[in-house]
């Protein structure tokens, strides 16, 4: 007898959607999210859609009606809960836009729980477009299979920041004059966590005084060579997760 074919088949596109999911419950998907199911992946009445709310988890859903501009799916069976995230946020300061896109991105498939841009004297960048970069985050964690996103915050002001920081969350800083190797200051401090990078042209000299005068600061390095604010946060998020994070279980 021939095999069964797998349900969901793996093939299935993946979509977040903004109201909470339920078994049997009806929903509409529009716009760029009903073109791409419509034109892009050839959807067909009957075929499965794997939804995420980020809220209850991932559910398996069949599409009942499909036109070029709206598609209708019928809810079934929850996959998935919500997977837990570690309470890490990561504070890079702005970028230019593609390598501040790379930050955004990969922030969100290592599984930060929150990416605060921040402002700082040198950043070439002082404004950021939310809904793009949640457009950004989202596309991310449909394509690594989350079934979570990041929230992405305001860009806050390095002084404001500092600041307002909550008294309980250590803040690593990443600082390229020197500090203690970032593994270490990671294993003596159990999460809630931060991990605070710096623009293109690194921080000043009051920034960098200001922030290693901040009560919850730890200074830290991420190796003998400087990186690019982008790979940094990168480098540095993969390894908060490695030493307290849920690759650590």
């Amino acid at each position: 007898m021939p095999a069964t074919p797998a349900w969901p088949p793996k093939s299935a596109p993946r979509l977040f959607v903004s109201e909470e999911l339920a078994e049997g419950g009806m929903v509409t998907v529009d716009g760029n999210q009903a073109s791409y199911l419509a034109r892009v992946m050839r959807l067909g009445e009957g075929d499965a859609v794997i939804l995420c709310d980020d809220l209850t988890g991932e559910w398996v859903a069949r599409a009942r009606e499909v036109g070029k501009r709206q598609v209708t799916l019928e809810v079934g069976e929850r996959l998935r809960v919500r997977e837990a995230v570690p309470d890490f946020w990561l504070c890079p300061a702005l970028l230019k836009k593609d390598r501040f896109d790379l930050v955004l991105e990969k922030g969100t498939e290592l599984g930060a729980a929150l990416i605060q841009p921040v402002v700082t004297r040198r950043c070439v960048a002082d404004k950021l477009n939310l809904d793009r970069a949640r457009t950004i985050v989202t596309e991310a964690a449909e394509q690594c299979a989350r079934t979570a996103l990041p929230e992405i915050a305001s860009p806050a002001k390095l002084d404001a920041l500092l600041r307002d920081w909550p008294a309980d969350r250590a803040l690593f800083f990443a600082d390229e004059t020197g500090g203690a190797p970032a593994l270490d200051q990671f294993a003596s401090h159990p999460p809630p966590a931060a991990l605070l990078i710096g623009p293109e042209g690194g921080f000043d000299d009051a920034e960098r005084e200001a922030i290693r005068a901040h009560p919850n600061a730890h200074p830290i390095t991420l190796g003998p060579r400087i990186l690019r604010g982008e790979t940094a946060a990168i480098a540095g998020t993969a390894a908060w997760m490695a030493a307290k994070g849920d690759w650590s279980k």
